[in-house]
């Protein structure tokens, strides 16, 4: 995928590079919704990291101590509480035109991806920021906004100040070899 050239241009080599579909397809059967291919594509390079500091990434790999399960099912539960639900322009879920949270930020924000409406719709990101609270919907795959957000433009997390000299990434905390 070109996307992923891009980003792998910017943010340096991945060197997670996981090759198993069974994470994805046990998460997928659970939540009822099929993840994008780019986003698979990008987590799958790269596995659960921080990129500049600012911005998780988790892999659903079962595994791993930050896994994107976990934080799917944590996140829709905070999300769906009736207090909650006002600061969200659709709700949270993984219906058609629902948000599901995908990553998070240091900086207070929360990324999700809308489920398109009709499977030939594309997805699409939002991103929600906590102190505002406001929101903000992106007509971009998340492929094309991690990549924007590499290159320091406006899709509301901000890289520049993280990332003086380029984009890095540091893998998360994996649980302790048993």
């Amino acid at each position: 995928m070109a996307t992923l050239s891009a980003i792998r241009a910017l943010l340096g080599e991945s060197r997670f590079n996981w090759a198993d579909p069974a994470p994805w397809t046990a998460l997928e059967r659970e939540l009822g919704v099929q993840f994008p291919a780019d986003f698979r594509e990008i987590v799958d390079a790269y596995g659960s990291v921080v990129i500049n500091g600012q911005l998780y990434l988790q892999h659903p790999a079962p595994r791993l101590l930050h896994d994107l399960g976990t934080m799917i099912r944590q996140d829709l539960e905070f999300w769906r509480e009736e207090d909650m639900a006002e600061f969200l322009p659709d709700p949270a879920g993984t219906n058609p035109g629902e948000l599901l949270p995908v990553a998070t930020a240091t900086t207070g924000e929360m990324i999700f991806l809308r489920v398109p409406e009709e499977p030939s719709s594309p997805w699409r990101v939002l991103v929600q920021e906590m102190d505002s609270p406001s929101w903000t919907l992106y007509d971009m795959t998340f492929g094309a906004w991690l990549l924007a957000y590499l290159k320091g433009r406006d899709v509301t997390l901000c890289a520049r100040d993280r990332a003086p000299d380029g984009p890095t990434y540091e893998f998360l905390p994996q649980h302790p070899a048993r």
